[in-house]
């Protein structure tokens, strides 16, 4: 199918705002938010979270009956409105020692249902206790969601786990130590898998023997066997990273001193050589335990940079995707570089798919394709010659194609070609 459309100039303040405006509807809904919506943005008038005990009768390898030998988690669910069917344990930092409960667990939480996302914020058994006992509470509570992916709204592949600091290093241990689940167990929750779809892990500790490794967590982890080699090796996580590590996503700042940039670094190299998928942001400026960061205006955008990959890697949406590619031409001639973006009319966690133009052609594949259904499609011309030597247009231009109605995406693969006529 052909689309003939007229290219029009915008001047810079327009594109900057219409750029942004492309921005907003890809990841909003078109209805305005009520009342009711809005109150939900408020922490304050949510009801207190559901309280769930990992093993209700006791957990294994507990030295008492103390809230401190119960390991649980506190269950977040968001509206049903906004529920896009993800989940998330979350774990908070603390150097096995103790827990980060507000900024590094309840304010998570809330963030994450703003977005639509189930957050089950975990408290895991700190020192004295040590290894196995806080990774067989985090499996456990995979395990635990999972079995009641139903009654929490989610998908249960689409359950990931997230971790800060040591909480990192507990999440992910998860993402590299897992299990499909014993079919045969007497208990139905062991026989789901705790291998989590994702990991986020933010400033997280990653290592136990590299020279920036965090002492502390690594004492309190351990206890007498701080030194065991084997064991050091073994939850050094960025040595084992595999082809089936799940997709991850990496926070940090550069003058974290507690626990250094350098256990990302080695973590998202490692998954690079495995060839995991992986995003990571190392923000310049900023100390270890930052948590959402709200009053900082550039620091606080790593938790909005995470809600984009989420939705890029296509964890907050169900939507089946389709192929596409084609041509475009303005005034007879290959656009010779430049962009193309499908933005979705409707449908939760929805992506918006962005395509390059080059020489005229486009093409995506179904994996990174636009959802299925209607969708407005967006051109930016922004150059008119790859490579020269003097400028070829005067600003990018941008226009919405088929006199901005929307295209139809059909389900396998779509052949759209685009022909742009200058003013």
């Amino acid at each position: 199918m052909t689309y003939q459309c007229r290219l029009g100039v915008l001047p810079r303040s327009r594109f900057v705002a219409g750029a942004v405006a492309l921005l907003v509807a890809a990841w909003t809904t078109l209805v305005p938010p009520t009342s009711a919506q809005a109150d939900d943005n408020d922490a304050s008038k949510r009801p207190d979270p559901q309280k769930v005990y990992l093993w209700p009768d006791g957990a294994p390898q507990a030295k008492g009956e103390a809230e401190a030998d119960r390991p649980m988690m506190y269950v977040y669910l968001p509206a049903k409105d906004k529920a896009t069917g993800a989940g998330i344990v979350v774990c908070p930092g603390g150097g096995y020692g103790g827990h980060a409960m507000d900024h590094e667990g309840v304010q998570i939480a809330n963030y994450l249902n703003e977005h639509g996302i189930a957050a089950f914020v975990l408290r895991y058994r700190l020192s004295p206790y040590r290894h196995p006992i806080p990774l067989l509470d985090a499996q456990r509570a995979i395990r635990l969601v999972r079995s009641r992916a139903q009654e929490y709204g989610i998908d249960k592949d689409r359950l990931g786990i997230m971790g800060f600091s040591a909480g990192g290093h507990l999440a992910s241990t998860v993402g590299t130590h897992f299990d499909n689940g014993n079919p045969e167990a007497a208990d139905p929750i062991d026989r789901e898998s705790c291998r989590p779809n994702f990991l986020v892990l933010c400033y997280a500790v990653i290592s136990l023997s590299e020279p920036f490794h965090h002492g502390g967590s690594r004492r309190n982890l351990l206890g007498e066997k701080a030194e065991d080699p084997a064991l050091i090796e073994n939850l050094s996580n960025e040595k084992q990273v595999t082809k089936d590590t799940p997709p991850t996503f990496l926070f940090h700042t550069d003058e974290d001193t507690g626990v250094p940039p350098e256990n990302s670094v080695a973590f998202y190299l490692a998954l690079r050589k495995a060839g995991v998928p992986t995003e990571m942001h190392i923000y310049a400026k900023g100390p270890h335990g930052v948590g959402l960061m709200p009053g900082d205006p550039v620091l606080s955008t790593w938790a909005k940079r995470l809600v984009d990959w989420l939705k890029v890697s296509g964890f907050l949406s169900t939507a089946p995707r389709a192929a596409v590619k084609g041509k475009v031409t303005v005034d007879g001639q290959p656009l010779s570089y430049g962009t193309i973006a499908f933005v979705p009319l409707e449908g939760v966690g929805k992506v918006t798919a962005v395509a390059r133009v080059r020489n005229g052609s486009y093409q995506l594949p179904a994996s990174t394709g636009p959802a299925i259904g209607p969708a407005k499609v967006v051109i930016t011309r922004m150059s008119q010659s790859v490579i020269s030597e003097v400028p070829t247009i005067k600003s990018a231009e941008q226009i919405e194609a088929n006199d901005g109605k929307p295209v139809e995406i059909a389900a396998g693969t779509n052949t759209l070609d685009f022909q742009l006529q200058s003013p």
